[in-house]
């Protein structure tokens, strides 16, 4: 890496493990320390590609790239789009590298972000057509897959509610490939509340049950799924609570032809979100 594409610093030598930039940055692979320092953690090539292209668009801030030597030579023109955007770019040891990794396999690249939620206002403005609602979801690899099926299926928005992961985590991040930056985020402790913003930006609320007494063939028919729609997701041990259930204008489940028991939640989230996508599209 070139003296002038690295953020000046005493000694010639990368940051290591121990360096008060990479600490600080260690901080951030957990909820308080993003909480605290307001950034989070951004990890591998595709990840930052899409964190440079979201601050470029003026959506946030990368406030610096962490990445090894060998990293930086196999991805040059991600180094290169760093510092044409004044981000200033830390070349770190291996093993600094790896504490900044949630991953088993570090790719050696590292940003440091603006968080991305927004208002619910800001994220449900217009007129939105489809939005996936996580509400107490806890593992981020699903969390993170349901908003990268939601960003493919032209989703206007993710919102996380209750006690959901936070989508800022690591795993949640890695498993969205980047959409995570594409489309709008935002969360809220008060499940009531995202139920209502929804349903005052004229999102008619559909849950996914495995117990629902309809199914999509049915609403398909009926041409219900063509309808301006939020659609609700619960937990993965759990689904939605009856409290929630109440609350929404119905509940769909996903027919099963075979032998299977269920689906889990990400592959149910696709095939809802997908299901609307198309009908609203025809």
């Amino acid at each position: 890496m070139s003296a002038d594409s690295r953020a000046p610093r005493p000694g010639d030598g990368p940051f290591t493990e121990r360096t008060p930039r990479v600490v600080a940055a260690r901080r951030l692979t957990r909820r308080a320390g993003r909480e605290r320092a307001e950034r989070f953690l951004a990890e591998g090539v595709q990840a930052v590609r899409e964190a440079l292209a979201w601050a470029d668009a003026g959506h946030g801030r990368v406030h610096e790239l962490f990445v090894t030597q060998a990293a930086a030579a196999r991805n040059p023109e991600l180094v290169d789009r760093a510092v044409h955007a004044g981000v200033p770019v830390n070349e770190v040891t291996e093993k600094a590298a790896a504490g900044l990794s949630e991953t088993v396999s570090p790719q050696g690249v590292v940003a440091s972000c603006d968080p991305l939620d927004v208002p619910l206002a800001d994220a449900l403005a217009g007129t939105p057509r489809l939005v996936a609602v996580l509400v107490g979801v806890a593992d981020p690899g699903n969390a993170g897959t349901v908003t990268r099926v939601a960003d493919a299926a032209g989703a206007d928005a993710v919102l996380f509610a209750g006690d959901t992961v936070d989508p800022h985590n690591g795993k949640c991040v890695r498993a969205s490939t980047g959409s995570v930056f594409h489309l709008p985020l935002a969360r809220s402790r008060e499940i009531d509340e995202v139920l209502a913003a929804c349903r005052a930006a004229g999102l008619r609320l559909v849950g996914a049950d495995g117990y629902a007494e309809a199914d999509l063939d049915t609403a398909a028919l009926r041409g219900d799924l063509a309808e301006p729609t939020a659609w609700v997701f619960g937990s993965e041990a759990h689904g939605l609570p009856d409290a929630v259930l109440a609350e929404l204008d119905t509940a769909l489940r996903v027919p099963i032809y075979g032998g299977a028991e269920s689906l889990n939640l990400a592959t149910a989230a696709a095939v809802c979100l997908y299901a609307t996508a198309r009908a609203q599209r025809a």
